[in-house]
């Protein structure tokens, strides 16, 4: 536990070892250590069952002997937790990441010394920022992306007709299936499903898998042998040739519904097919606001990192790339077997190192831009953003509070919307390219 001590308790040499570490040596007075002896041996002498001593009678020599080892660790603990906070404070450093602590053993009534290797926020100065070059993509769209995605709501609205029993299938049909997968005759992890619904022609399944249920029919069984790409995310199955037992449980064929105004009733509270236009219109715009205004501000930031080197803490970099991973795996869980998840992480933990370079560097020059302009939220905006969230999430915005933590949430939104109002500071005076979008 951190506590608030005398100049005197304890002597704090700093030194840099680079822009973004420094080395704290801390010396703490050797009475506060003869203190700390004194506490734990005490406290000891009343918990330790000591074979022929009542309870708190147990000579210190005795326990010296039986437990020293196990109190000189504890010591060293209870010193630097209790110092640490004071230290930092003294030498003006504020640490960004755990600080890495080296101390040898403690001796009773004898200073304590120990090392604190801390990395920092590191020290650098802005560039101009006006007039910065960005890239902005004028949002256009044609009557072409609205019938698209007519015909793509369309096709989600299809119904699966189950086909009569001599129907053979081909492509398009829509096979229900149920598979085990063996290599050298064993079944393989992952490799098993039943009531799995496979569509002829859509190539999910490994190359030449649904070319070999072409022709079958409802009830068939089938044998089928394929080879997993050399390149393939499972390492274990990569290269391996596979048998499938497949049966055909049934077969079905996709009824698309016409394009007309009973179709947009279907889909909620439109009463007209150009209703339901208008909205695919609008969410389109909508959508290709947001990516134009997102390409805004990535080109910004472009602009600013070219324009500003520094070097990066690597324990915020360390720290950024585990948040990354840890989101990853919480979305895949359960949607991939735990192995082939395990490999694929560990591959992004060397992949993603740059991105998370890039938001640590981010992350910094927007901080630094904010508190160099003056740029900060107001309580009533954080407020508002929490009530935004709560409503896009349907839950109550106290109840976000209470899942994120109240401080964890208002911090998280203070960090949103301070970045927003410095990219849109930064677009207010960018040298803008607003090319033709894709």
């Amino acid at each position: 536990m951190s506590q608030d001590l005398p100049a005197s308790a304890i002597r704090v040499r700093a030194t840099e070892d680079s822009p973004v570490v420094r080395t704290l040596e801390v010396s703490v007075d050797r009475k506060r250590v003869q203190r700390a002896y004194d506490r734990a041996y005490k406290d000891l002498a009343k918990r330790a069952p000591v074979r022929g001593f009542r309870p708190g009678k147990t000579p210190r020599s005795v326990l010296e002997k039986l437990y020293g080892a196990q109190i000189g660790e504890q010591i060293e603990q209870a010193l630097v937790n209790e110092t640490l906070a004071s230290a930092l404070e003294q030498a003006g450093v504020e640490p960004v990441s755990e600080p890495a602590i080296a101390a040898k053993a403690p001796v009773a009534d004898a200073e304590f010394v120990y090392t604190a290797r801390v990395e920092v926020k590191p020290a650098f100065e802005l560039p101009e920022l006006t007039g910065l070059p960005a890239r902005r993509p004028r949002v256009a769209i044609a009557e072409a992306d609205v019938e698209r995605e007519l015909e793509a709501l369309r096709q989600r609205q299809a119904a699966l007709l189950e086909e009569p029993p001599e129907t053979v299938a081909a492509t398009g049909h829509v096979l229900t299936i149920d598979f085990v997968g063996r290599i050298d005759g064993k079944p393989f992890e992952g490799g098993s499903g039943k009531g799995v619904e496979l569509e002829l022609g859509s190539q999910r399944f490994l190359a030449g898998f649904e070319d070999q249920l072409a022709g079958a029919r409802a009830g068939d069984d089938r044998e089928v042998r394929v080879r997993f790409p050399d390149d393939y995310a499972t390492r274990e199955l990569a290269g391996r040739d596979a048998v499938f037992a497949v049966h055909v449980a049934a077969i079905k064929r996709r009824v698309v519904p016409a394009l007309d105004d009973e179709l947009a009733k279907d889909l909620g509270e439109f009463e007209s097919l150009e209703a339901l236009r208008a909205r695919v219109r609008a969410d389109l715009e909508a959508g290709a606001e947001r990516a134009a205004r997102a390409e805004l501000h990535r080109t910004l930031l472009d602009s600013l990192i070219a324009r500003t080197g520094f070097e990066l803490p690597p324990g915020l970099v360390t720290r950024q790339l585990e948040r990354l991973l840890q989101n990853a795996a919480r979305r895949l869980a359960g949607a991939v077997p735990d192995a082939q998840l395990e490999a694929q992480i560990g591959r992004w933990k060397e992949e993603w190192r740059p991105r998370a370079e890039r938001e640590v560097r981010e992350m910094l020059l927007l901080e630094a831009i904010a508190k160099a302009r003056g740029i900060a939220p107001e309580a009533g905006e954080i407020e508002a953003r929490i009530a935004q969230l709560a409503r896009e999430q349907r839950v109550d915005a106290a109840r976000l509070k209470r899942a994120w933590g109240e401080e964890s949430l208002e911090r998280a939104m203070r960090t949103q919307l301070s970045d927003e109002k410095v990219l849109d500071f930064l677009a207010s005076t960018a040298k803008v390219d607003e090319s033709s979008g894709s």
